[in-house]
């Protein structure tokens, strides 16, 4: 059976941590888990066949990616499915974007190209899921990872084509875990049963995301001062300008409490009056807020997802009030995306 779009990816369920060293596990493989954008790449059987690229949730879109079409059509067979991750890569600042990444994905045909030349894309290849026409799904991971690197050294790929790193070290994962989480791009690990089909649609793999502690302001919540359900959290800027930087999950019943004592409601003049949050980056949902003086500081549980502007991609986790530190001495906006960066 040949595979042709749609194809659901299989997918990866979070979980807080890498086993302990001393912990029976399984045979399993980690993977770095790279910050980007989820393609599904078809090379059709047969000359001049056309190249199909799929976004996790089904939509086609080759035509925002010439450069690598262009690129899969001269350096790879037919027959080809490749499950992987789609990065972009800022001559400019010398590092991965993901806000170029999105832009790209966000273009037209006609403005495809200029993009391209500006910011080249790269395929992050982690699965192979059909190879000369003949699908691959019921094969162990270990295997179909065997002939994935097979695929690279056959026919000498390079940029844009990259192979995820992969170990079945655990210490080694866990010194990506620590280290190449550093570097940008990089977010986490991936643990993936070396067993394992490929199941489409089906969270079989674990993802570990790095997380930092970091501070703060609380600037508006969700809820009531008296009851507050999330917190709206911001950084000032060198100018003095308070900035959105992210949200909270939803806050436990004990630290709902715990703020709830110490918020105060905000006064005229808020930096923040009249503006609008976003209930998901890149969301058009909008959350129900209520401004609050901005004066208390929060300590978040935050990932490595940062926007080079500074701002939290995913919800922060409520750590606890820092009551004894103020709001002059949380890091500035864009702070942690240089570091992260």
């Amino acid at each position: 059976m040949t595979l042709r779009p749609p194809v659901d990816p299989m997918l990866a369920q979070a979980a807080e941590a890498l086993p302990s060293p001393s912990a029976p596990r399984a045979g399993v493989a980690y993977e770095q888990k790279l910050d980007g954008r989820r393609v599904i790449l078809f090379t059709l059987a047969g000359p001049g066949g056309p190249v199909l690229m799929q976004t996790r949730r089904g939509a086609l879109v080759q035509d925002r990616w010439p450069d690598l079409v262009a690129a899969a059509e001269t350096q790879l067979p037919h027959g080809l499915v490749l499950d992987g991750e789609l990065v972009v890569w800022d001559t400019e600042t010398g590092r991965l974007s993901f806000e170029a990444l999105q832009r790209r994905a966000a273009a037209r045909a006609r403005g495809a190209r200029t993009l391209a030349a500006r910011w080249p894309a790269y395929f992050i290849a982690f699965d192979l899921l059909q190879q000369d026409g003949h699908e691959l799904l019921a094969r162990p991971y270990a295997e179909r990872r065997a002939q994935l690197e097979n695929l690279f050294s056959e026919y000498a790929l390079t940029a844009p084509w990259t192979l995820v790193p992969q170990t079945t070290d655990l210490a080694k994962a866990r010194e990506w875990l620590e280290s190449w989480t550093d570097v940008s791009g990089v977010e986490g690990i991936l643990v993936k049963p070396l067993n394992g089909r490929y199941q489409p649609g089906y969270r079989g793999w674990a993802k570990i995301r790095r997380r930092d502690s970091a501070e703060a302001i609380v600037g508006a919540i969700t809820g009531t001062p008296a009851r507050p359900q999330l917190l709206v959290l911001g950084r000032h800027e060198t100018d003095g300008r308070l900035r959105p930087v992210g949200r909270t999950v939803p806050l436990r019943p004990d630290a709902a409490r715990q703020v709830a004592e110490h918020l105060t409601p905000a006064e005229p003049g808020h930096p923040w009056t009249g503006a609008r949050f976003s209930a998901t980056w890149g969301s058009r949902d909008i959350l129900d807020t209520t401004l609050v003086h901005p004066a208390l500081v929060a300590e978040v549980s935050a990932d490595r997802a940062i926007d080079h502007g500074g701002v939290y991609r995913h919800p922060l986790r409520f750590q606890r009030l820092r009551l004894d530190i103020e709001v002059e001495d949380v890091p500035g906006f864009d702070q942690d995306s240089a570091a992260a960066g």
